[in-house]
């Protein structure tokens, strides 16, 4: 019996996914005790520590009492669905981490729902037992209660639960004893969770992830499904589409802690990096030379929004940013394909700009973020919804919508929900919380935080994920207030902002380069207006009382990302680049927009 177990950590987002890693990596002593690593150490790129989120799923291996752990940490927002989806394929378990006053999410029941229908065998975690007013046995009745609606094996039921908080270390049995360390897990894990199967016979390998150096470019990554691989083996490489090309295995890495392990060779059931071999993609499977054989090709939830990707066009194009060209966008684009398998490249008619298709608003924006810290400069359209015809009529995607908000603002909430053509199914107190469940259309979502989190003073938790298509709810209004747009191109004053505040709530400082056609604030009523805050005091020697006030102005506002794209309209594209983010109307001029502006009607 293989002294091997894999398991994938799956949970809703914000559950301690990454942090209970980093407490299995110091209790296996992986590293030093005097060593320095600091806290989420496989959140290891800047967007991830910023926001605070895994986005990429990551391997690490840990012995304990001689048995190799290979853990997987899988994201938890339902956008990066695609990365839990295809990793869990390298598992023969999961840990289902929840947090013992949310209990279960709709993300937990996304990934669950994957990870029971692969069979894999279940270990439940209820974590943050420390929090107050947390309710450990009603979630363990929860989870039975999901595990149950779908579908579960009599073994999958009869799963084993640890309670527990991770950022304290400590994991039990029972959540009243706390312990020191967190060994009763492990304990769990290398007795509940399968060995990993010695399958017989040629070599079958899938590639589920994919790593790069620089030194020896793209690595594959995957779990040897059936008979060895060996260090300048020649391979077959089967392509998704069942197309085959000869290779061979250059150099092979197994998974030590943080880090790789040169191996000569590597036999089913471990994970392993491969070296050498050229042009795969994921889903991909390595099989034997002389008789290749394929496994089935890992399945991806398709895509439900799109957003139109164009080149930098605005009067301050290649100023901030290195790379500009539309071939370059272009490359970019279709290399971030290859490692996300939820991402769909489509080209348009103008030579300049794609449409991209994703999960979500989140899914979207990280690519967005990522390529103006590499140096691109680019705009970006309203996201869209994709829209099916099914047996002739028009069908959009609904989704499931979780809010958990205090009581006294509940009303506030069913109101703006139920304006964009949500249905409340569910309401009923959570702790001193209210918990509201709707269905609202996707499209619907799109600039509903930022609406909630005002109404609420910012004290909504919301969550929602992909249900079906279902067919379209009707007209769902856009933003209520038209918006302040530049007349001139300039730099702004204190004195123009100042003199035009009644008129609405301003975008940008004194002191800022702005263009014709810059979005500059949000107008106080449901029209845009034109207007000019380049212009400066006019300076004449005539002095008298009341002319010289202290111009006093009220703080920009500022937009992150993923705010501005649910903010603008169709008519609207944000301009990013390395340094700024710019809200802009397409036409730039007033006379364009009048004769132009009907086609977004």
């Amino acid at each position: 019996m293989q002294k091997i177990r894999n398991i994938a950590i799956i949970a809703h987002v914000d559950h301690g996914k990454t942090t209970l890693v980093d407490k299995i990596l110091h209790s296996c002593s992986i590293f030093r005790d005097n060593e320095q690593t600091g806290e989420l150490i496989l959140d290891n790129n800047d967007l991830e520590r910023e926001r605070g989120i895994t986005i990429v799923s990551k391997n690490v291996s840990v012995k304990y009492k001689d048995v190799k752990i290979n853990i997987i940490d899988t994201p938890g927002h339902a956008d990066f669905g695609g990365e839990v989806e295809r990793v869990l394929k390298m598992a023969d378990g999961v840990l289902l981490l929840c947090d013992a006053f949310e209990g279960a999410m709709p993300q937990t029941r996304f990934v669950t729902q994957k990870a029971l229908a692969l069979g894999l065998k279940p270990i439940v975690v209820v974590n943050k037992v420390d929090k107050e007013n947390c309710r450990p046995e009603e979630v363990y009745e929860q989870i039975f209660e999901l595990f149950f609606n779908l579908e579960a094996t009599e073994e999958q039921l009869d799963f084993p639960v640890i309670y527990g908080s991770s950022k304290q270390g400590w994991m039990s049995t029972d959540w009243q004893k706390p312990t020191t360390d967190i060994f009763a897990l492990l304990d769990a894990v290398v007795e509940n969770i399968p060995a990993a199967p010695i399958n017989e016979g040629t070599l079958q390998m899938q590639i589920t992830s994919l790593d790069y150096s620089s030194f020896v470019g793209r690595i594959a990554i995957g779990r040897v499904h059936r008979g060895t691989i060996k260090e300048n083996q020649p391979v077959t490489l089967i392509k998704r589409d069942g197309k085959i090309v000869k290779s061979r295995v250059k150099e092979l890495y197994t998974f030590e802690g943080l880090g790789k392990v040169k191996a000569t060779e590597v036999s089913s059931g471990d994970i392993c990096a491969v070296v050498g071999i050229d042009g795969f993609e994921i889903g991909d499977t390595i099989a034997d030379f002389e008789a290749p054989e394929q496994l089935p090709v890992i399945s991806i939830d398709e895509p439900t929004m799109n957003m139109l990707f164009t080149i930098n066009n605005s009067p301050f194009f290649g100023k901030e940013g290195k790379l500009v060209t539309s071939q370059r966008i272009k490359d970019r684009l279709i290399k971030e394909m290859e490692k996300n398998l939820a991402l769909k490249v489509v080209e348009t008619q103008g030579a300049d700009s794609w449409l991209v298709y994703g999960r979500g608003i989140l899914h979207l924006s990280v690519l967005i973020e990522t390529m103006r810290r590499e140096g691109y400069e680019l705009q970006v359209g309203q996201p869209q919804v994709i829209v099916k015809e099914i047996d002739g009529k028009k069908h959009e995607p609904i989704e499931t919508l979780i809010v958990d908000v205090p009581a006294e603002v509940s009303g506030k909430v069913i109101e703006l929900v139920t304006q964009r053509k949500g249905e409340l199914l569910i309401m009923e107190p959570k702790g001193d919380l209210q918990h509201l469940e709707f269905e609202i259309p996707s499209r619907g979502i799109i600039g509903l935080r930022n609406n909630v989190l005002t109404a609420t003073a910012g004290e909504a938790i919301m969550a929602h994920r992909f249900k079906a298509y279902e067919p379209w709810k009707g007209t769902i209004p856009g933003r209520l207030n038209g918006v302040l747009i530049s007349m001139d191109k300039g730099t702004t004053t204190a004195y123009s902002i100042d003199k035009l505040q009644d008129r609405g709530r301003f975008f940008v400082d004194p002191g800022v380069d702005i263009y014709e056609g810059q979005i500059l604030g949000e107008h106080i009523r449901d029209n845009d207006l034109v207007i000019n805050i380049v212009k400066g005091k006019a300076l004449t020697n005539m002095r008298a009382s009341g002319t010289d006030d202290n111009t006093r102005i009220a703080p920009a506002i500022k937009f992150s990302l993923e705010e501005a794209m649910e903010y603008i309209q169709a008519d609207e594209y944000i301009e990013v680049t390395p340094v700024s983010m710019r809200l802009r109307k397409i036409f730039l001029t007033e006379q364009e927009r009048k004769v132009k502006g009907k086609q977004f009607a």
